[in-house]
């Protein structure tokens, strides 16, 4: 992962990442063989980027985090769901625009 506001998410790291943020939390759910997920990675890395402080951005392998992954039923990748308190707040599936999941978080923080 490129950008330093992106964290790995993963089974282990899942519970005080995600469901423990005192923030709203942005996880994209993808795997490497994923070519939309590969086109969707630099709209979550300017996210991150933009939002840095505000929010956490995480990837999920569904391939290495098959926990996870089967708990929000993952059954396409890419998926996004923005969470708050540890409550599914948004879900998007499929390439997104920024625009999109910057409304979504917007939404969130006003």
């Amino acid at each position: 992962m490129a950008s330093e506001n992106v964290l790995e998410i993963t089974d282990e790291n899942f519970e005080a990442e995600v469901n423990n943020a005192s923030v709203p939390v942005l996880l994209d759910f993808w795997a490497e063989w994923c070519m939309p997920c590969k086109m969707l990675g630099p709209v979550i890395e300017e996210i991150a980027d933009l939002y840095a402080g505000k929010i956490k951005v995480g990837k999920l392998d569904t391939d290495s985090a098959r926990d996870v992954a089967m708990k929000f039923d993952i059954s396409a990748i890419p998926t996004v769901i923005i969470f708050n308190k540890g409550e599914v707040a948004h879900r998007f599936v499929g390439l997104q625009q920024k625009t999109d999941l910057a409304e979504a978080i917007d939404a969130l923080l006003a």
